[in-house]
């Protein structure tokens, strides 16, 4: 893809035949072009013909590609070492919010994504060619990218002559253009990016930071060709910390082997509702606005590629020939219930009173039905199994170790890898008479959600273990990230809107069972629209960015905001130098005492404290000695804590 369709110094820009650049434009383009996108395009020629010859030197790019988006920005200059990102509105008559939101948003994208502007100085500028004057003032954020700027068709040059006055060191065109872009999109962007045929090269880092995701694509691609190629069934696993990209590295194999072959009808496969409600939202919006189809035709057509595991068992009850899928990508296995929780749910919600497999054992039979080949591929998040009966990776080797261990071929990732991230004491021996391949691609063990900081999961690990000291110590290395503390709501949604620019988004999270926080004005106990929360626009009171309600963290586990705020409640409190576990139960909280209970309550705080791409503040009540279910000293103890981690109150 190249990364602009028209690029030019702007001395061959004024000099060349305007239906010159438009032939270029068009040639790049790639689509019927309609009479308003040319209209448009010779409106923004035209203009910048008449403005530029006053800033030669310089350089000039159209349509510049911003692929974490999916789009591309109307017009780049290069201007005396800073970068202005330039968004035409031809004819608009005002300034909108979601226009400056959009300029600001291609300005953000280049500064933290790509590498050749990451010290340089960026100006996004919304070009409303009929609005109303307003006067020019730059205001800078503290990462040298210029609040945007409204100007009209007049009034550009005003802008540039304050950019052109700022004298920063001289940029080469050339090795600006062709830096590394190495974006790291939200779930939602990279699903839609997949949908719509970008490789993952596209839409991924590729720095030596993080592991390069398309090497566990390539390890796990090979292992399918080998099955293919053998009639072979095989099963593989991919590990990784919060955020590392699994669920990235499981949409791309889906898309990827769909595209090479549509007979394997590859699938994803998730148990996880919320996260398959706005992923198919998400597609079924971007399909409409890309095809011009209808929403439930659009609907149809995503529900094939990302599918809800429990409807893909469901089907499998009712019929017992093999499924048309040969490749079958199931997202947060860890989350797999043991034979126990299966049996039951079968018996109370299904009807079958004699299910005798755990969840793992009932879809490898499934899979096993095929004739010749077949390819599970599972993605197993380390420490995020939050609730009863989750059986983590150590059910599925069970179920591999009971039927399946001289019929199918086991990869996964190397013995530390697995070792490190699961605490199940069986796995060594399950590992031992399974015999699997071993890759060490099949880990991923470095966070790129956190895209400011790969060392916050490490954090919030130490931080959950109790170690203040080293919590502190890993604090000081997280300077890109902040990581805020306060007793008030009001501050900590206040802190959120500040921080956020463009169209990043935020809202608040709080723990299924922190029902204490009701006083407060977080009630946890209502179901939230999860397609709504995380999709919709500022203006909606449902979404996220009204700081209203606050998503738990089954409904935002495989998720991510920009900015979170993490309400903290009393179920998890640090009290006489250890974490104390409780489950609120009618008017009082109970302690919690089997370890695996214990484990879940854990981990769902290690899920609500590893959602946000940016920073976050924890809201950490002040409690009341007047309601014995709000103790003063359970908040307290956990906010000195909090402090002790390094954490800083506002």
């Amino acid at each position: 893809m190249d990364r602009a369709y028209y690029a030019a110094t702007f001395e061959k820009f004024v000099r060349e035949e305007e239906n010159a650049i438009l032939g270029e434009l068009t040639r790049h383009h790639g689509h019927e072009l309609n009479e308003r996108q040319r209209n448009a395009w010779l409106s923004q020629i035209r203009h910048l013909k008449e403005v530029l010859p006053a800033f030669i030197p310089g350089h000039l790019f159209f349509e510049f590609s911003i692929p974490r988006m999916g789009r591309r920005a109307d017009v780049v200059l290069l201007l005396r070492g800073s970068v202005c990102v330039l968004e035409y509105k031809v004819g608009a008559a005002a300034y909108y919010a979601a226009d400056i939101d959009q300029v600001f948003d291609y300005a953000l994208d280049l500064k933290n994504f790509h590498a050749g502007s990451h010290a340089l100085s960026i100006v996004p500028i919304l070009v409303a060619t009929a609005a109303p004057w307003e006067a020019i003032d730059v205001q800078w954020g503290a990462d040298d990218v210029a609040e945007p700027i409204r100007v009209n068709k007049d009034t550009l040059c005003g802008v540039l002559d304050v950019v052109a006055a700022l004298a920063r060191p001289p940029v080469v065109a050339s090795e600006w253009a062709d830096a590394p872009y190495q974006p790291t999109p939200t779930i939602v962007e990279a699903a839609k990016a997949l949908y719509q045929q970008h490789s993952v090269e596209e839409i991924s880092r590729s720095d030596a930071g993080a592991i390069n995701l398309s090497q566990t694509s390539r390890a796990v691609n090979e292992a399918i060709q080998f099955a293919k190629q053998h009639q072979q069934k095989i099963i593989c696993f991919i590990t990784g910390v919060p955020g590392s990209g699994k669920t990235l590295a499981g949409l791309n194999l889906a898309t990827s082997r769909s595209n090479m072959d549509q007979a394997e009808h590859a699938v994803f496969l998730s148990g996880n509702g919320p996260l398959v409600k706005v992923l198919r939202e998400a597609l079924a919006r971007d399909v409409v606005a890309k095809e011009g189809i209808r929403k439930t035709d659009a609907v149809r057509k995503v529900e094939t590629f990302i599918q809800n595991i429990h409807h893909f068992r469901d089907e499998a009850l009712r019929f017992e020939q093999a499924p048309i899928e040969r490749v079958a990508v199931f997202d947060e296995s860890q989350r797999a219930w043991t034979r126990e929780e299966q049996s039951s749910f079968m018996k109370r919600k299904r009807d079958v009173a004699d299910f005798a497999m755990s969840e793992p054992e009932f879809l490898l039979s499934v899979m096993d039905r095929h004739d010749s080949w077949c390819a599970v591929i599972c993605l197993v998040g380390s420490g995020q199994e939050i609730n009863k009966g989750e059986g983590g990776i150590a059910e599925w080797l069970r179920a591999i170790r009971g039927r399946y261990k001289n019929d199918w071929r086991v990869y996964c990732p190397e013995r530390q890898a697995l070792a490190k991230e699961q605490s199940d004491v069986f796995i060594d021996g399950l590992l031992s008479e399974i015999a699997p391949k071993t890759n060490p691609a099949l880990h991923l063990g470095v966070c790129i959600r956190s895209f400011r900081s790969e060392a916050v999961s490490e954090f919030v690990r130490v931080v959950l273990s109790g170690d203040c000291a080293d919590a502190s110590r890993i604090r000081q290395t997280l300077n890109r990230y902040p990581i805020m503390l306060t007793r008030s709501l009001e501050t900590a949604r206040s802190w959120l809107r500040s921080q956020a620019r463009g169209t990043e988004r935020y809202g608040l999270v709080a723990s299924s069972n922190g029902l204490r926080l009701r006083p407060v004005g977080i009630v946890v106990k209502s179901e939230i629209d999860v397609a709504a929360w995380f999709l919709n626009e500022k203006e909606d009171v449902r979404s996220s960015y009204a700081l209203e309600e606050a998503a738990s963290e089954f409904e935002i586990q495989g998720l991510e905001l920009d900015w979170v705020g993490v309400c903290w409640d009393a179920n998890l409190h640090y009290a006489e130098g250890q974490w104390k576990l409780q489950k609120f139960v009618g008017t009082k909280w109970n302690q919690v005492k089997k370890d695996d209970r214990q484990q879940y309550l854990r981990n769902s705080y290690r899920v609500l404290l590893t959602r946000a791409r940016q920073g976050m503040v924890i809201f950490v009540p002040e409690g009341s000695d007047e309601d014995p279910t709000r103790p003063r000293e359970y908040y307290d103890g956990t906010f000195a804590f909090l402090r002790k981690c390094g954490l800083t109150e506002i």
